[in-house]
């Protein structure tokens, strides 16, 4: 059976009971059709011929694994952007407390569904903290079919459904009291060597508008306070590569950072040598309960995009500042206040106003 998804031909077919899905990377259109459901039918023949005689197996378990492949994301295929190797390995350290020794090749739809009910009514994440896990889930199923510890058409993550970005998207703007009662409360929390990682890095992303991981690895080589600059070489995107002005609390914030000669980066870590910090989630979650506020750290480069474009700032500037390819994602960012609103509408009245004056 074909379906129409994303603008592509889908399959779908049962076979002794279980389902099976795929994408045919063709075009859903009447010209494309014979040629999706040629690759339908081979797709179901591959799964017949291997139910009738199943290639052997290693029995690995899925935390033996997950090690080597968060080893492989680290040091290959992720090399060039360690943000998003940091989100995968961040994803596993709850995939691994869920699965722990169970065989990899016996997870199955079944256990995702088991694995989503228990992050969003147990551990109680957000949609879009369950959607990275299984975004990081499948891309941990294709590199197993690779090394051959599960047959190569099993993925179970693409049998179940996957929290939509409209459904994911967070939608806070910090008030000015909230942000005034959380750094209050931040600027007291400090690592081991007397540095307030929390509280700088949480005003940087306010200054700034950087994601917290482009923040966490970056050097001091690609920071130069004499011109007022900040190169962003970590990203999602090539586009996330970009040059930044830097405000004078950055410049404050960051000059006694490069001052200090022991370590080549701006917020390094405190356990582990040689290294940046890696996540700040515990201190944030502390802070947030002592200073009565609710958001996750992410918010703050909300709360920058949309007093950017309060002040005046286009939509295709504020797309390179935050390292946007395209103005489609910066609508899940900018959530102008009401006020902004009115007072927007009340200058567009106006001005219809001197329009109609000139005509007469």
């Amino acid at each position: 059976m074909l379906r129409s998804r994303e603008g592509n031909w889908h399959y779908r077919f049962k076979h002794k009971g279980r389902e099976y899905t795929g994408n045919t990377g063709l075009a859903a259109n009447e010209r494309e059709r014979r040629n999706a459901e040629k690759i339908a039918k081979a797709a179901k023949a591959g799964v017949i011929a291997y139910r009738l005689a199943p290639p052997e197996c290693p029995e690995k378990p899925f935390v033996d694994a997950a090690a080597e492949f968060l080893r492989w994301a680290e040091m290959v295929e992720y090399r060039s952007t360690p943000g998003t190797w940091q989100r995968i390995r961040v994803s596993f350290v709850s995939l691994n407390v869920h699965f722990q020794a169970e065989y990899v090749g016996a997870i199955g739809a079944s256990e995702i569904e088991g694995y989503k009910d228990w992050r969003l009514n147990t551990t109680r994440v957000k949609e879009i903290t369950l959607r990275h896990d299984l975004h990081a889930l499948s891309l941990f199923f294709q590199y197993a079919q690779k090394q051959k510890w599960v047959p190569k058409l099993h993925n179970p993550v693409r049998e179940v459904s996957i929290p939509s970005d409209k459904d994911a998207t967070r939608e806070h703007v910090l008030a000015p009291e909230e942000e005034k009662a959380y750094f209050n409360r931040a600027r007291d929390v400090k690592d081991r060597q007397g540095r307030r990682n929390l509280y700088d890095l949480g005003r940087m992303m306010l200054q700034q508008g950087c994601r917290p991981e482009e923040l966490m690895v970056l050097k001091k080589q690609h920071v130069n306070i004499e011109k007022h600059q900040m190169l962003i070489v970590a990203g999602k995107t090539k586009s996330a590569r970009r040059t930044l002005t830097l405000t004078d609390e950055s410049i404050a914030i960051l000059r006694p950072r490069l001052d200090s000669g022991d370590t080549d980066w701006v917020f390094p870590s405190d356990r582990k040598q040689g290294r940046p910090i890696s996540k700040l989630q515990a201190p944030h979650d502390r802070v947030c309960r002592e200073s009565e506020v609710s958001f996750v750290l992410y918010d703050l480069r909300h709360t920058f995009a949309t007093r950017m474009i309060e002040s005046g700032a286009s939509l295709p500037t504020l797309a390179a500042i935050l390292g946007h390819s395209n103005l489609r994602t910066i609508s899940r960012y900018v959530h102008p206040s009401a006020e902004s609103q009115r007072e927007a509408m009340e200058k567009y009245d106006a001005a219809q106003n001197r329009r109609k004056l000139r005509a007469v």
